[in-house]
């Protein structure tokens, strides 16, 4: 089964995925991942990537779905797989439906989790992680049992990334809205879009995606 989550940022994609890994024996593609991937390997495509991150470039579409074709042909992805932050735009989406057609590979679900962006702002901006360990707390949906103490390894200090502000926030919205959004469209007019409701409980998405795709 391969499939494509869409959805704002703080939607819940990465949680999901990783849940959809365990369960279904799927795996999860992350673009940044496989750009590190193929430049540490020193594949073809990962040499071309290095050569234009070292000139401080976008690594363009073309070569990032050259390098996820390139994952494809892996083992551990027959079983199928999960595409998460990728594609981002109607130009990626069409390039990565050709690449699969010379594969003779087809997208099962293309599912979008969807989110209120003031929801999604509160969610983001008030996450936080014990610096020890890395357990996630939340200033209001999930505080340590004792205030400024980990509930895991008992640590005290904690860290906020220092992108998690809403200013920046409110930015990467408007980017997803302006850019991303519109693939509900292209892939609702070719049949393969479902849409989940991202704000629900964890346990509650996954419960809905796993429904989602037993209908097929």
């Amino acid at each position: 089964m391969n499939i494509i989550l869409l959805g704002p940022p703080g939607a819940g994609k990465g949680t999901q995925a990783k849940r959809l890994e365990e369960r279904r024996g799927l795996v999860q593609l992350s673009t940044g991942d496989m750009l590190r991937a193929a430049v540490e390997a020193k594949t073809p495509y990962g040499l071309k990537a290095k050569a234009v991150m070292e000139r401080g470039d976008l690594v363009s579409d073309d070569i990032v779905v050259a390098i996820i074709a390139e994952r494809l042909d892996e083992p551990d992805v027959k079983q199928g797989f999960i595409l998460d932050g990728f594609p981002r735009n109607r130009a990626q989406a069409e390039a990565l439906d050709a690449m699969l057609a010379g594969k003779k590979l087809t997208l099962d679900a293309v599912i979008e989790l969807a989110a209120d962006d003031e929801a999604l702002i509160e969610r983001i901006t008030g996450r936080y992680t014990c610096a020890t360990c890395g357990k996630g707390y939340h200033d209001r949906f999930e505080k340590p049992k004792t205030a400024g103490v980990c509930d895991i390894c008992c640590g005290t200090g904690f860290t906020r990334r220092a992108d998690d502000n809403e200013e920046t926030v409110r930015s990467r919205l408007g980017v997803y809205h302006q850019q991303t959004a519109p693939l509900t469209a292209y892939y609702g007019a070719k049949g393969k879009l479902k849409t989940v409701d991202g704000m629900a409980d964890i346990d509650d998405v996954t419960r809905r995606l796993e429904e989602v795709l037993a209908a097929g």
